[in-house]
């Protein structure tokens, strides 16, 4: 009996051969994880090309604004030409609010965050200010030049009660 408690002893006491051991699954599974590409993550919006910024998401979004609030959009369009007032060529979204006004959201480069400018006028009235637009906001976004623009109409008294 003594020599079967020594025994045990002994076994207890021996070091394990790690080299046979075989690796858990997990880290198999893991290694080939690792192969599968992962899928990239889309752009944000507003770091699209101008234009496709612009014509896909900032208009429309400005649409549904407007006609959310009851009122029509008669046009609205970007181009590259004449800034209102200025007469520098730049680029500007151009858009009439039926039997309101009408405005022009410029941009110097073909870039949100380059300098902007807006100016308004009453339907059939040439604009006769322009005042910069977003000049300290770092993070140029889709809802914050909407809701600027809105608080610049609604400032006026054109689109609501103050």
């Amino acid at each position: 009996m003594e020599e079967n408690l020594e025994q045990n002893i002994k076994d207890d006491n021996e070091i394990p051969d790690k080299t046979n051991v075989s690796k858990p699954k997990e880290t198999e599974l893991s290694k080939s994880d690792k192969d599968i590409p992962k899928p990239k993550k889309e752009l944000p919006i507003e770091k699209k090309p101008f234009q496709e910024f612009v014509n896909e998401h900032l208009i429309p979004a400005f649409i549904d604004e407007i006609n959310q609030r009851g009122l029509e959009i008669n046009f609205i369009n970007l181009k590259n030409t004449n800034r209102p007032i200025a007469g520098d060529k730049c680029w500007v979204i151009n858009c009439e609010i039926k039997d309101i006004c009408i405005f022009w959201l410029s941009f110097e480069k073909e870039d949100i965050s380059s300098l902007k400018s807006i100016s308004l006028s009453k339907p059939n009235q040439e604009p006769s200010i322009i005042e910069s637009f977003l000049i300290d906001e770092k993070r140029i976004t889709l809802k914050l030049i909407i809701s600027r623009v809105l608080q610049r109409l609604n400032g006026q008294k054109l689109i609501g009660v103050n």
